[in-house]
């Protein structure tokens, strides 16, 4: 019967054949072949790329027929590399491939959008009032307020027009400035790099009118707090070309293939040139595959292992009989390993205290300068104390003294900083007569006693009081510390990698699962590459590591293995940490244009992560005791029954943090009443504070007065991808449905922060979200504006990964009624000044700003950290508090300003990282490229800024990274710092003026410049600390070196002067939901893991049907084969994950990749695809980040002490959600909630009341 119709064709032609039957000859119509070249056939190729955060930074052509974008394909004209190393290109991954489906689809945003029942007010108002007071009627209305608020999320948007939306944005802005302060205007917006231009939009705006930017990666935990603490450095890595320099690479908590795809061919080339290549996951992750060895500790237990092998090298590598020369001095050079550490007597045992300082000393050494900044080393040459070269000490203030005989010792140069001779620091103290003491170092597992005490060599010396004290080097600390017998005696050390102490690799197989032996192999391996390549040993690095908690001594233990070996600094080592397209390399040409520092200084910006805590009442919800974090030698009365909170606003009030709000009274108000009684506003804001008239808005964050009031979304995805403890933002930010279930009555209570017993819901009275797509945070906004796709603008763009500079370019006209983000913001500027310009005038504002880095602000409290508030300390703004200045805004003049580069660049020049240059030319070179404003007013003959490109050309002119006559100012202002001439780093392209049109013609190569630790070079690739080794500039820490040791009071006190292996955190969240919404179903209780995903950047491309199409179209979260078994599960079930912070549903993956106790939910998989209602909560499913609460660590609030001083986006506190632990069941039930929104009763008797008034 099969072969029937067969038979039927036995009259067909016959078909001749060719290539031996492979080909064959038809006859037929081929019109259809006509469809398919239509569809890729285009008009132009207009060159972009996508501003997506997603590091990879790639060239795209974009395909324009008729007017409409068609596709697109990777650009490969990127400027060749040098003969040893393999092509860039062709850079590009399926996501990016398919960003023109967005252009064109349903889930454009067209129109401007607002909520109807708010829309609804404002027509009504609006028909009696103005604008402001329209505004004030609606939103300081209890009744009125909850009308729009308690819907957000729930639909019911309308459509309207550009003015009716910027006129109730503006109004709302107005009256919130003169309310309650511009500090209460609030912005989010992520990684500038990825859309320069548009990043600064908003950020210029928000500025100008004195509100608050918050930062972004320490709430987005790509900040690694190592990074500061050792080096001074928010994030500097190499290029991903050096990976081809490695011949030993480790690849640790970073999935290259799936998460850095455009780079991944480097990893998988260097090993066809021999490299040998590690992989360190505790599931088998797609880089896994890729590895000849794979190391796979359980989740969370990284530190241990990475203690372990830093166990092997140092003593095979440093206390053997035949040390490495080469990793002697290298640690001697670039590390505080010779600097001299107090012990502090305690009762039985020493404690390491503060590194030793030439204040301690009668004298100081003869240092004039910041002798509390000023570290020590014993010279083996002398035998003397002298104080080295390129402390921080040298940094600054030394002009200012002895007619500046000391300038230009801030360098790394072996001599003493005292009278310039060379020395040799001392690394042991082991012989020459001196002591051994026991010395106590902390433990935070369970199996030790909480103190190891071990022995130390120590020296003997004679303090400025008179007493004597005893000093170790970090040398020997860190050897001690580790665990290593060194025939010193004593117990807590080992004398095999087989003995059961912290941290051999036999104690670390216990916590992590890793074999011994396999250890004890990778160290050896690492080590002796580096020893035999002086440094050619890497680690790449990423949010496997660094989403957890204690984050920063994972790192430690990893870099701590780079520094022993010699790596950091040299091409083809060093760390490679990549989370986030953090690298805005012409940096210091955009922060002028995106702070408004142009116009006025300093800008207001706010640490992203206490902020959102704070705001979103999650402390209110705190059940990490302080207490439990402590290290045994910490003095705990100290700390008594203080919480985070408390912490926390103890940070802001001593200028460690910056603060949004800053003051209980509006800052207009606070200038206001000072010059009314004839006082100094910055004296008199300091009594004021001392007798408690005036207080800090962190000390009651639920005190309506202290609320933010307006917030501005832009470029993120805040509610669809980042927002750690989702629900809470829901809950208390928003006041809208939500599916919190913790207890408040069973959290930790502040002492010194104001607990409100009603906890205030709804803060916020406007959000305002500017996006492409109906995302997540647009569907909780208020007003929602249509900004440009990536193929509709003019912008700039640049990452880590390599080292050019791209453009977005508009291809097509910005669709339907959306605009750029710079045109929106221009557009809100100019609206503004009609409305509150009038209203507002000219005001003068006080504007707090924490002790900064790179700043002479970083020289705080050398020693013990003391609190004005609790009369230890008087208040000195600067110092012991936050700096104050008085900064003068003229409202009528927004527009003017935003649209014009302003006379403090000029005047006072640009720069950054502690240096400046003059500016004036280039303000006169832009303002021929841009030509002049001509318009009467405050901006009249400076240049212009009236489009995206010319904002475009502000940041080339002006960044060193572009402009090689400015790279060439800035190298000279840090040779006069460290008495070394370094422009020769920028010869051959001192002429070199890179402009917009020249990156849309060819990806360009940026120039090297002092802001960064590297080198774009023709013969060296881009690596981190690189300048630091080879040029001996400093790093930007106490010492001036890569630091082991830290010696601020909280990390001590926390047990992290050193680096230790801490477990993770317990959170609490899971025991009382256990049998609390029984359904039947076995409730398995997992360790929750958010890693990046494969089928979309973040929340983006993860609606896209092409995206839908290839993976499972929905959320889905991935649990073992053996768990699977237990609540019996099989794949594609639907199942509801929760804990007390939340819940959501998903289908399961059940996978052999995954490892016991362990859940994946890839991250940023909205709720607005293929989401049911959960069971517990009866409400729509929620987001990964529904069950996540951001815990803070003290430790992240240091500030104004050297390299731990606050920076935004350098150093703060970070946004941890790893330690995390859930529950997941099989779903019942499957409801979609597809029947009619049913409102809270109480909510519509509101309505009712409203109606009827």
């Amino acid at each position: 019967m099969s072969h029937f119709l067969d038979r039927l064709k036995f009259m067909s032609r016959v078909k001749s054949t060719f290539a031996d039957g492979h080909g064959e000859t038809v006859n037929e119509d081929r019109k259809w072949e006509n469809a398919y070249r239509s569809r890729w056939q285009h008009d132009k190729v207009v060159r972009s790329t996508h501003g997506v955060n997603c590091t990879g930074s790639c060239s795209w052509k974009v395909y324009v027929k008729n007017g409409l974008i068609t596709w697109e394909t990777q650009q490969t004209d990127y400027p060749r590399t040098r003969p040893d190393l393999p092509n860039h290109e062709p850079r590009g991954c399926p996501r990016g491939a398919s960003y023109s489906w967005y252009v064109y689809s349903a889930q454009r945003v067209k129109y401007p959008m607002i909520r109807g029942r708010l829309m609804e007010m404002w027509r009504e108002a609006r028909k009696t009032m103005d604008p402001i007071a329209a505004w004030e009627w609606i939103s300081q209305d209890p009744v009125r307020a909850k009308r729009y608020k308690a819907i957000r999320g729930l639909g019911g948007f309308v459509r309207a027009d550009w003015d009716t939306a910027t006129e109730i944005i503006a109004a709302a802005n107005a009256l919130t400035i003169k309310k309650y302060g511009p500090d209460r205007v609030i912005g989010f917006s992520p990684i500038p790099a990825m859309s320069m231009v548009s990043y600064a939009a908003g950020a210029r705006y928000l500025s100008l009118l004195g509100g608050a930017c918050l930062s972004f990666y320490d709430w987005y935990c790509d900040l690694p707090p190592a990074s500061p603490q050792i080096w001074g450095e928010q994030t500097d890595v190499p290029e991903s070309a050096d990976w081809y320099n490695s011949t030993y690479l480790m690849v640790w908590g970073s999935n290259v293939p799936q998460t850095r795809t455009p780079d991944a061919h480097f990893y998988t080339e260097v090993r066809y040139k021999g490299t040998k290549t590690v992989a360190v996951s505790s599931d088998f992750g797609e880089m896994v595959k890729f590895g000849d060895i794979w190391l796979a500790p359980k989740q969370g237990t990284d530190a241990a292992l990475a203690m372990a092998m830093g166990h092997v090298i140092l003593k095979e590598f440093h206390l053997s009989t035949d040390p490495s020369p080469y990793f002697q001095d290298y640690v001697r050079r670039y590390t505080d390993m010779p600097m001299l550490v107090l012990l502090k007597e305690r009762d039985g045992f020493y404690a390491p205290d503060h590194f030793l300082r030439a204040s301690h000393l009668d004298g100081a050494l003869g240092e004039q300068n910041n002798p509390d900044w000023k570290t020590l080393v014993l010279d083996a040459h002398s035998g003397d104390l002298v104080a080295p070269n390129g402390s921080i000490g040298f940094r600054w203030g030394e002009a200012a003294v002895n007619g500046g005989e000391k300038v230009g010792r801030w360098n790394l140069e072996s001599k003493d900083g005292g009278n310039g001779r060379e020395i040799e620091p001392t690394l042991s103290l082991i012989g020459a007569g001196n002591d051994v003491v026991g010395v106590g170092f902390p433990y935070f597992g369970s199996e030790h006693d909480e103190l190891l005490v071990r022995n130390v060599p120590a020296r003997r010396i004679r303090l400025a009081d008179g007493t004597d004290a005893l000093v170790a080097t970090v040398y020997d600390l860190q050897m001690a510390n580790y665990g290593l017998d060194r025939g010193l005696g004593g117990g807590n050390v080992a004398t095999s990698f087989d003995d059961d102490v912290p941290y051999t690799p036999a104690w670390q197989e216990k916590h992590t699962g890793v074999p011994r032996a396999q250890v004890i192999q990778v160290a050896r391996e690492f080590a002796q590459n580096a020893h035999d390549t002086e440094g050619k040993s890497m680690v790449i690095v990423g949010a496997g590591l660094n989403h957890w908690y204690h984050m920063d001594m994972i790192y430690r233990g990893i870099i701590n293995m780079l520094m022993m070996c010699g790596c950091v600094g040299k091409s083809g080592g060093g760390w490679a940490h990549y989370v986030g397209q953090e690298k805005l390399r012409p940096q210091f040409g955009w922060a002028p244009l995106a702070f408004g520092s142009d116009w006025v200084r300093p800008p207001r910006q706010m640490n992203g992560t206490s902020f959102f805590y704070a705001h979103t009442s999650q402390w209110r919800h705190e059940k990490l005791n302080v207490q439990e974090i402590l290290g045994p030698t910490a003095d705990r009365a100290k700390y008594g029954e203080l919480s985070m909170i408390d912490l926390n606003a103890r940070a802001e009030r001593m200028g460690w943090l910056p603060s949004a709000p800053q003051l209980r009274t509006n800052p207009l108000d606070v200038v206001d009443q000072a010059e009314a009684a004839g006082r100094d506003p910055i004296a008199h804001a300091v009594e004021q504070l001392k007798s408690g008239a005036l207080r800090m808005s962190c000390e009651d964050p639920d005190d309506p007065a202290n609320f933010p009031r307006n917030m501005f979304v832009w470029r993120s995805n805040i509610l669809g991808s980042s927002g750690k403890g989702h629900e809470y933002f829901l809950k208390y930010l928003l006041g809208t449905q939500n599916a919190v279930f913790g207890d408040e009555g069973d959290a930790i209570k502040p002492t010194e922060v104001t607990f409100q017993d009603d906890a205030a819901e709804g803060k916020l009275d406007l959000l305002t979200v500017l996006d492409f797509r109906m995302s997540t945070t647009c569907l909780y906004g208020d007003i929602v504006l249509p900004t440009a796709t990536w193929y509709e603008k003019d912008d700039l763009n640049t990452s880590d990964m390599h080292p050019f500079i791209h453009p977005l370019s508009e291809a097509v006209q910005p669709l339907w009624e959306s605009k750029t983000d710079w045109e929106i913001y221009k557009l809100l500027a100019k609206k503004f000044s009609e409305i509150g310009g009038p209203y507002l005038g000219k005001r003068r504002d006080l504007v707090l700003t924490p002790l900064m880095h790179d700043t002479p602000g970083e020289l705080g409290q050398a020693f013990e950290p003391k609190d004005w508030k609790l009369g230890e300390c008087d208040l000195v703004p600067g110092k012991t508090a936050p700096s104050m200045t008085v900064v003068e805004r003229d409202y009528n003049d927004i527009y003017r300003k935003f649209t014009s580069v302003g006379p403090l660049l000029d005047k006072l020049g640009n720069g950054g990282k502690g240096i400046n240059w003059n500016t004036e030319h280039e303000v006169h070179e832009l303002a021929g490229i841009n030509e002049s404003v001509a318009d009467a007013g405050v901006s009249q003959g400076r240049p212009r800024l009236d489009t995206a490109i010319d904002a475009a050309e502000m940041i080339l002119t002006f960044a060193p990274e572009t402009n090689g006559h400015v790279s060439v100012k800035a190298w000279e202002a840090l040779g006069k710092i460290t008495g070394r001439d370094h422009r020769h780093l920028a010869a051959g392209r001192e002429h070199d003026k890179i402009r917009f049109r020249d990156v849309q013609a060819q990806p360009r190569k940026i120039i090297s410049a002092p802001t960064w630790s590297g080198l774009e070079s023709e013969e060296v690739s881009y690596n981190a600390g690189y300048t630091n080794v080879h040029e001996l500039i400093p790093w930007r820490t106490l010492t001036g070196r890569q630091q082991f040791y830290q010696d601020h009071r909280w990390m001590l006190d926390f047990g992290e002067g050193s680096c230790v292996y801490k477990p993770a955190i317990d959170t609490k969240t899971v025991a009382p939901m256990l049998g609390r919404y029984p359904n039947g179903e076995k409730e398995l209780v997992l360790n929750w893991l958010t890693p990046h995903q494969k089928w979309g950047i973040h929340s983006t491309y993860s609606d896209n049907l092409r995206m839908l199409t290839l993976s499972r179209g929905g959320p889905h979260v991935w649990v073992s084969e053996t768990e699977a078994r237990q609540a019996g599960l099989v794949d594609n079930d639907w199942v509801e994950v929760f804990n007390v912070n939340g819940t959501l549903t998903a289908r399961v993956v059940v996978s052999q990749r995954v490892p016991v106790g362990m859940c994946l939910m890839y991250h940023a998989q909205e709720k607005i695809v293929n989401v049911p209602g959960a069971e517990t909560s009866g409400k729509r499913g929620g987001i990964h980040n529904s069950v996540t609460r951001t815990v803070l660590k003290p430790t992240h609030m240091i500030g104004g002490y050297a390299q731990q001083a606050y920076g935004f986006n350098y150093y703060g506190t970070v946004g941890a959600n790893r330690d995390e632990f859930v529950v997941l069941r099989k779903m019942k039930k499957v409801d979609w909630l597809e029947g009619p929104l049913v409102e809270d009763p109480a909510m519509q008797a509101t309505q009712q009341k409203e109606k009827q008034s």
